[in-house]
């Protein structure tokens, strides 16, 4: 697997990736990515896994705006016949190290509260749980779902891998 920076060459097997996922997927996701102008649109630092030409994964960080220019919020997408493979982890780890690099200092993913697996995944990254909504999500059958925010403290996560000098090791500046 390779991860590179997304571009105008992936958009259509981009396209082809969300309009693969399943109804319940799409629900998670606050954008209709299914429309290849809305791909295109998409603003931020993005990736694509590849596994050869195939797309197979995608992570993007949306950095937010003004008074919270420090945070980007972490969105990934794992083809349904690659997850439980190591290509979420591996994407959401890429980005929160290149998200890093571009000075965020926190980072938030949203998930629905009964996403065990990515729920343990972010976990094992460093995130935390910072907020649970309440019947926040409704999907396409109008059934509500919790949401649950998790964040990723750079300056506390990092501050102790650089102690240990693994942010040399990495090649990471330091927190």
């Amino acid at each position: 697997m390779n991860i590179v920076a997304c571009d105008a060459q992936h958009v259509g097997k981009l396209t082809g990736l969300f309009g693969g996922l399943s109804e319940r997927d799409l629900t998670l996701i606050k954008e209709d990515l299914t429309d290849p102008d809305a791909v295109r649109a998409w603003a931020g630092q993005q990736w694509v896994a590849l596994d050869g030409s195939d797309i197979v994964g995608y992570a993007a960080v949306r950095t937010l705006p003004e008074w919270s220019n420090h945070v980007g919020e972490l969105r990934l997408v794992v083809d349904p016949t690659r997850r439980s493979g190591g290509v979420g982890r591996t994407l959401a780890r890429y980005a929160l190290v290149e998200a890093l690099r571009a000075g965020h200092r926190k980072l938030v993913v949203e998930l629905a509260a009964d996403q065990e697996n990515a729920l343990a995944m972010f976990s094992s990254l460093g995130f935390v749980g910072e907020a649970l909504l309440r019947d926040h999500i409704r999907d396409r059958d109008a059934e509500f779902h919790d949401l649950v925010m998790l964040a990723h403290f750079v300056d506390g996560t990092w501050a102790g891998m650089d102690a240990i000098g693994l942010t040399d090791e990495l090649g990471l500046p330091e927190a």
